[in-house]
C-alpha cells in the first residue's frame, strides 16, 4: 500500500485532497485512516499539550479550537482537516469533525469515524451523518459495506438501507451497475426485496452477470417471480446461459411449469449437476432416463455428456458400452467413458492402464485419476519407464503420481 503511504504524506505536506486522490476505490479510506495515524509526529501538525491546548508544531501558536476562522482560530485547509480526522488522538479526531461541513469530499473519512473506536468520536460522527441528506450517501455504499464488516461499523450502512428501501427506485438502479461487487449486490437485494426487477430482466441478469453469488440471486428470484406469460422468456433466457448452475436452474423449472420432457435435451449437457437436474425432471414426469442414454451411446454419433451420463446412472451392465467408447476418435468421449467407468467403479487396471500413453493430455489425466487407487498394482518399472525426460509431460505427471500412490517415491514436502 506505498500509494497509500505517499498520499498521507501529501496530504500532510498541505496537497490539495483532489491532488492527492482520483476516484478511489473504498478500501482506500479505512488504509489512508491508518496510514495518517502511522506518520512521524512532526508530519502530523497537530496534538494536545498537557495544560490542555491546541498546538500547531509548524507556528507552535495555542489554538482554543479546531474552527474554521473567527477570533483566535487560524482557517484549516481541507488537507488539514483530512490529516486531524485520522489524527491517533482520539480529542484531535473529535474536535476535526465539525469541519467536514465546509469540504464536502470529507465525507468518506466522516463515514470511517462513524465506525471509531472511540465513543465520543463515533457518536458525534454518526450526528452529523444523520443529519445530512441521505442520498449523498449513495457515491459511497461501497465503503459503508466495507466498515459494515467492523463490530461498530453497521451504522451508517443502515442508513443508506433505509434510504434505499423507502426512497426513488432510481436510486436502487443506481447501485446496480457499481463496478464495486458488493455495493452492486447490495443494490439487486434491495430492488429484489422491492419487486423492482421484472422476471425477465432477472433471467438475463442470472445468464450474464459475472458474479456468480448474484447469478444464483437472480436465478432463484426470476423462477420465483415468473408468471405463465413469463415462461418462455424466463426460462429461454436461463437454459441458454454459460455457467452450469444457471442452466441446471432452468432445467428445474421445467417441472415447475409441466414441461418435464423438454429435459431430454440436456441428458447430454456437459455440466454434471445440469445432467443430475435433467434426469430428475424426467423422473417426476414418469421417464427413466437410462434408456435414453444407452440409446444416445449405441448411435453412431455420441455426445460426451451422454457418456458421463450412462455412467452416472447406470449399473455394471453398461460398462461394456463404455468400454466399447474408450477407443473413441474423439478425445472429449474417451473422456467421458473413463469417468463413467470410475462412477461405476469398473476401472480394471490393466485394461485402462495403456491410456497413460494416450495422445490427449485430458485422457491421460483422467485415466491417472481412475487408476490412482490401483496404483499399488503397478511394475515400479513400468511406470519409472514413463517417468524419463523424452516422455510427454502428461505423461510423465501421471507416472510419478502413480508412483506416489504406490509408496515408490516419497511425497514433495
Amino acid at each position: 500500500m506505498n500509494d497509500v503511504r505517499t498520499a498521507a504524506s501529501q496530504l500532510a505536506g498541505g496537497l490539495p485532497l483532489h491532488e492527492v486522490l482520483a476516484d478511489p476505490p473504498p478500501e482506500f479510506w479505512p488504509a489512508l485512516d491508518s496510514a495518517i495515524r502511522d506518520l512521524p509526529p512532526r508530519d502530523l501538525g497537530t496534538y494536545v499539550a498537557p495544560g490542555g491546548r491546541w498546538l500547531r508544531r509548524d507556528r507552535d501558536a495555542p489554538l482554543p479550537s479546531l474552527g474554521r476562522g473567527g477570533r483566535g482560530r487560524r482557517e484549516r485547509s481541507e488537507s488539514e482537516a483530512a490529516v486531524e480526522l485520522c489524527h491517533p488522538d482520539g480529542r484531535v479526531r473529535e474536535a476535526a469533525l465539525d469541519l467536514v461541513t465546509g469540504f464536502p469530499a470529507l465525507l468518506p473519512l466522516l463515514i470511517v469515524r462513524c465506525a471509531d473506536w472511540a465513543a465520543p468520536v463515533r457518536e458525534r460522527a454518526r450526528a452529523l451523518l444523520s443529519e445530512m441528506p441521505p442520498p449523498s450517501l449513495l457515491p459511497c455504499a461501497g465503503l459503508l459495506l466495507l466498515l459494515a464488516r467492523r463490530e461498530q461499523g453497521r451504522f451508517a450502512v443502515d442508513l443508506l438501507d433505509r434510504e434505499l428501501r423507502e426512497g426513488p427506485a432510481s436510486q436502487v438502479e443506481d447501485l446496480l451497475d457499481s463496478e464495486d461487487r458488493a455495493t452492486s449486490r447490495f443494490g439487486h437485494r434491495v430492488a429484489l426485496d422491492r419487486g423492482l426487477l421484472a422476471p425477465g430482466r432477472l433471467a438475463r441478469l442470472a445468464s450474464g452477470s459475472g458474479d456468480a453469488s448474484l447469478r444464483d440471486l437472480c436465478a432463484e428470484a426470476a423462477i420465483a417471480s415468473m408468471r405463465d406469460e413469463d415462461h418462455d422468456d424466463v426460462l429461454g433466457t436461463l437454459l441458454a446461459a454459460r455457467a452450469g448452475r444457471i442452466r441446471a436452474a432452468g432445467v428445474t423449472a421445467l417441472r415447475r411449469t409441466g414441461r418435464h420432457d423438454e429435459a431430454r435435451a440436456w441428458l447430454a449437457d456437459r455440466s454434471g449437476v445440469v445432467r443430475a437436474c435433467a434426469r430428475y425432471v424426467l423422473r417426476q414426469g414418469g421417464t427413466d432416463p437410462l434408456p435414453l442414454y444407452r440409446a444416445m451411446c449405441a448411435g453412431e454419433v455420441t455426445v460426451p455428456g451422454a457418456v458421463s451420463g450412462l455412467g452416472e446412472c447406470g449399473d455394471r451392465s453398461d460398462a461394456e458400452t463404455l468400454w466399447a467408447l474408450v477407443s473413441h476418435p474423439a478425445p472429449g468421449v474417451r473422456v467421458h467413458a473413463v469417468s463413467g467407468l470410475r462412477a461405476l467403479d469398473a476401472v480394471p487396471r490393466d485394461r485402462l492402464a495403456p491410456l497413460i500413453d494416450d495422445s490427449s493430455p485430458a485422457v491421460v489425466r483422467a485415466a491417472t485419476r481412475a487408476l490412482l487407487p490401483h496404483a499399488g498394482g503397478f511394475s515400479p518399472e513400468w511406470l519409472s519407464e514413463r517417468n524419463v525426460p523424452d516422455r510427454p509431460r502428461v505423461v510423465q505427471v501421471a507416472a510419478q503420481r502413480l508412483l506416489r500412490a504406490a509408496g515408490h517415491i516419497r511425497p514433495t514436502p
